[in-house]
């Protein structure tokens, strides 16, 4: 572990934030001869990062049917574009880097449950046949020669997925970093900025760029943070599955999956043959503050053990609870401050493939190697993108109801004719 920032110290960049958003920032700019500080309240990929499920796919809970919907063809692919390029970016510091974090290639498998489930699968089929990507459909009897289950209505198969520790991957990135000179302070909070100087507990940094990756900003250090809620998601892991289990669970090969009900399960399998489940429930997904008890885990357990017969004897050793940064519509917000244009901000990713390619995508703003193509992002990811319900309305309804108002209709209904 990095001690935390002490002192009073001056840099080229400072990133606050050390999730996937914030490392990928640092490790573009690593490599550029600027000098970086990198600051993080925990430790690298200690917060939402580290705790995920470790999904690398383009999904993260935005089909490719629902963006083209509201953004048509053209922008469905720019979108599109942004976690694909995040993954790459990912294995590719992997491969550089040595980075050993238990990366396993499975294919994605998008659960349909009932008649609308069913519709949805084919819909992003539909999809990705208009735009040129590869998928196999599965009706609800083809499907049970390759998932053990028989209470889905079809799925949809796609690849150039993985799994991955995202913990271990994100500590691997830190060696990387510190071999490369870039300081890092972890256990180091920041508490305000101003003009070109954000201060810590104990200490402060200067920059001529200052970028913020953190989830849950303070509205003191961002004019953005009303931009971003949070949800509330819980993993627990199993004990290792023997081999007869998992062929029972995945006849032909092991998937990483996740249905169409709205708040969703999803599962996959790791290296060491156990079942990571996640889920939660409708009340405690947008609650305001978060559940430390076992009882909605449980459920999610449960109702996995119903769907997958095969389950029912296997235990659940362990559980987490996370807290995760979204924006109103589900993707990220990439602005650079209008009054301190050297001040960039990263907010509301979900999912580590579209933080990565953010943060990197800022830090190559900075160091000015990206395509006057890539303008797009800054539009696409702006502040000001309209919703449903003003958001003034917030300070009467509250901003947990308002919020998952706006969120529901940008996921199922919206349309954005401008672009």
């Amino acid at each position: 572990m990095q001690p935390p920032l002490k002192d009073s110290i001056k840099t080229d960049v400072v990133i606050v934030g050390a999730g996937a958003s914030g490392l990928a920032a640092a490790l573009r700019l690593a490599n550029s001869g600027k000098k970086i500080v990198l600051v993080e309240r925990n430790i690298c990929g200690g917060s939402s990062t580290g705790k995920s499920a470790g999904f690398l796919t383009p999904d993260s809970e935005l089909e490719l049917s629902q963006l083209m919907r509201r953004y048509g063809e053209q922008g469905a692919k720019d979108i599109w574009a942004v976690p694909t390029k995040g993954i790459e970016l990912m294995l590719a510091a992997m491969k550089r880097y040595n980075i050993e974090c238990d990366l396993i290639k499975q294919d994605s498998l998008f659960l349909g449950k009932g008649r609308t489930g069913w519709n949805a699968v084919v819909d992003e089929v539909e999809s990705r046949t208009k735009l040129g990507f590869s998928s196999q459909l599965y009706n609800s009897t083809e499907l049970r020669t390759i998932l053990g289950s028989t209470r889905y209505s079809g799925a949809v198969r796609y690849p150039d997925t993985y799994g991955v520790n995202a913990l271990l991957y994100s500590q691997g990135i830190k060696k990387a970093l510190l071999d490369a000179g870039v300081q890092i302070f972890e256990s180091t909070e920041v508490t305000s900025v101003e003009g070109h100087t954000v201060r810590t507990r104990l200490g402060s940094v200067t920059a001529d760029q200052i970028i913020f990756c953190a989830d849950k900003l303070h509205p003191s250090l961002s004019k953005y943070a009303w931009n971003v809620y949070h949800a509330q998601t819980f993993l627990s892991i199993s004990e290792p599955l023997p081999d007869p289990k998992v062929t029972e669970l995945f006849p032909e090969e092991p998937f990483q999956c996740w249905d169409s009900s709205l708040i969703y399960s999803y599962f996959r399998l790791t290296g060491s043959n156990r079942l990571l489940l996640g889920g939660g429930s409708l009340f405690s997904t947008y609650a305001k503050n978060d559940t430390w008890t076992s009882h909605i885990i449980d459920r999610v357990i449960r109702g996995v053990k119903k769907e997958f017969p095969c389950l029912r004897d296997v235990e659940f050793i362990q559980f987490w609870p996370g807290r995760i940064d979204m924006t109103r519509d589900l993707l990220p917000t990439v602005v650079k401050d209008t009054v301190a244009p050297w001040v960039h901000y990263v907010l509301g990713c979900v999912g580590l493939p579209w933080a990565t390619f953010c943060g990197d995508f800022v830090s190559r703003r900075i160091i000015e190697i990206t395509s006057s193509d890539e303008d797009k992002y800054y539009r696409y990811f702006n502040a000001g993108r309209r919703f449903l319900l003003p958001l003034w309305l917030e300070r009467l309804l509250g901003k947990r109801i308002v919020f998952t108002l706006n969120n529901c209709w940008a996921k199922y209904y919206q349309v954005d004719k401008r672009y």
